[in-house]
């Protein structure tokens, strides 16, 4: 019987949705370059601590585990929450909390992992392989928190190194997946990073008028959202998930590695840049985005379109001629989105991604129900 995802992984993952949110505000405030820096730094500090623990749960049923796993795990999510209150100052004020909250949601993972692999020794060889980095990118972290400018930057980029640079190095030996509920439960993370592009419509406009400039750009939102859930969730993640049931044991880790833990950090980037250009276009739907807002909604877009590019091509080894230049129209459209209102800016990316999927929708329609409706 194929393994679904638990309420307890739901009910961890509920202190990333706050995570995201708390990136997207962050964003908000210091819509500069640095903050774009920040941002993206500590999105990717945030999918890789959510990553470690999909592994985990992955490798067993939190549900069936009583006593240290469960309350590990929900120890876990109390650091995590306090990462969360702590995301905007992590470079400032709050850098050290942050770091030792951190720190302690990295260190509770392989002491679950070794809990768990008690009784499996190749499973337990993987943990003891990958032990040392798990510990050493959030002590860069902690260590990042008593220092600032450059020298707090670049601790912060060796974390990140490690992390995911040592992941590539040190191999897929020992760690197995169960594909459906892996493919089941980064679905579920691109649906919570989709829910940000709405709340974001909902935080932009709670201190305006809804006038017909506000109505039309949530609409507009809508239907770049709807249009970014359904090139994942109509045909692409079928495939992936098929594809990776269908791997032979290392190939199936490898796939789960390149196309999951990897390839979707982009895509939920995207959604979230997307988010913030959707937030900043409700405040100002008359007038023109900084050059910071412009690179957020059109590049997000763009970045979401070329992952799911990437993450076919690993999949099924075919390229997606049409996502790839939707993508690089939408990075191309950047110095117009400085110069026309940001309302008619977000109408044309709705037209051009919901145009796409219009398209396919027809275009393919025939190869999409052989697809959907297979097995």
């Amino acid at each position: 019987m194929e393994r679904r995802v638990t309420p307890l992984e739901l009910f961890f993952d509920l202190v990333f949705v706050f995570a995201f949110t708390q990136v997207t505000g962050l964003l908000a405030d210091e819509a500069t370059w640095e903050g774009l820096a920040h941002a993206l730094m500590i999105l990717a500090l945030l999918w890789w601590s959510w990553s470690c623990y999909a592994w985990l749960t992955n490798t067993v049923d939190p549900e069936e585990e009583d006593g240290p796993v469960r309350t590990a795990i929900f120890g876990a999510m109390g650091a995590m929450l306090i990462v969360a209150l702590t995301v905007p100052g992590a470079f400032d004020g709050d850098a050290v909390t942050f770091g030792v909250a951190y720190f302690l949601v990295r260190a509770l993972h392989p002491v679950l992992y070794l809990l768990v692999s008690r009784e499996d020794p190749e499973l337990r060889g993987a943990v003891m392989r990958f032990a040392p980095p798990m510990l050493v990118a959030p002590a860069l972290i902690l260590a990042a928190g008593f220092f600032s400018g450059a020298t707090q930057a670049v601790l912060w980029v060796l974390a990140l190194l490690v992390d995911y640079v040592g992941l590539l190095v040190g191999g897929v030996s020992g760690w197995r997946v169960d594909a459906a509920h892996f493919a089941e439960r980064h679905g579920l993370i691109i649906i919570i990073a989709l829910g940000e592009s709405i709340v974001a419509i909902g935080v932009g406009a709670a201190d305006l008028d809804v006038d017909g400039g506000v109505i039309l750009a949530a609409a507009f939102a809508l239907v770049v959202a709807a249009a970014l859930w359904w090139s994942y969730f109509d045909v692409a993640a079928l495939v992936a998930a098929r594809r990776l049931a269908e791997a032979d044991p290392r190939e199936r880790a490898l796939m789960a590695r390149d196309s999951f833990t990897y390839l979707h950090l982009p895509m939920v980037a995207g959604i979230i840049l997307f988010a913030l250009g959707v937030k900043k276009t409700l405040e100002h739907t008359g007038d023109a985005l900084e050059i910071v807002p412009a690179v957020c909604l059109c590049g997000g877009i763009a970045l979401y379109l070329v992952a799911h590019v990437l993450f076919r091509l690993r999949n099924v080894h075919t390229l997606n001629r049409r996502r790839l230049a939707t993508g690089l129209l939408c990075a191309a459209l950047v110095p117009l989105a400085i110069e026309l209102p940001a309302l008619a800016m977000l109408g044309m990316l709705a037209a051009l991604v919901g145009g796409l999927i219009a398209y396919e929708a027809v275009h393919f329609a025939q190869a999409r129900a052989r697809i959907r409706h297979a097995g």
